[in-house]
């Protein structure tokens, strides 16, 4: 075998750590919710109410409760999450 054939290509290395990447994002979406640590409110700015007509209940990080008036979660937020707060994370849906 020469030496060249020994080399790594820059496309075989960089076809490894696309793997390697996709392989971990796999294995993070297994876990529980419980097992994340979401973002403190405080540091999100989080409010109970909605500014400027952006509301929980119309971002896509926001997780339902149990009935429309009900506090959900968020998927960045700790903590319970009103439908009409906001907060710095607001991405509508």
């Amino acid at each position: 075998m020469s030496t060249k054939d020994e080399r790594i290509s820059r496309r075989t290395f960089l076809k490894g750590g696309a793997m390697l990447a996709a392989i971990g994002v796999v294995m993070a979406s297994g876990t529980s919710r419980r097992a994340y640590a979401g973002v403190p409110q405080a540091a999100m700015q989080y409010q109970d109410h909605p500014k400027n007509g952006q509301h929980c209940s119309n971002c896509i990080q926001f997780v339902p409760g149990p009935s429309a008036k009900a506090n959900g979660t968020c998927k960045i937020v700790d903590g319970s999450i009103s439908p009409n707060g906001y907060c710095a994370a607001f991405s509508a849906k």
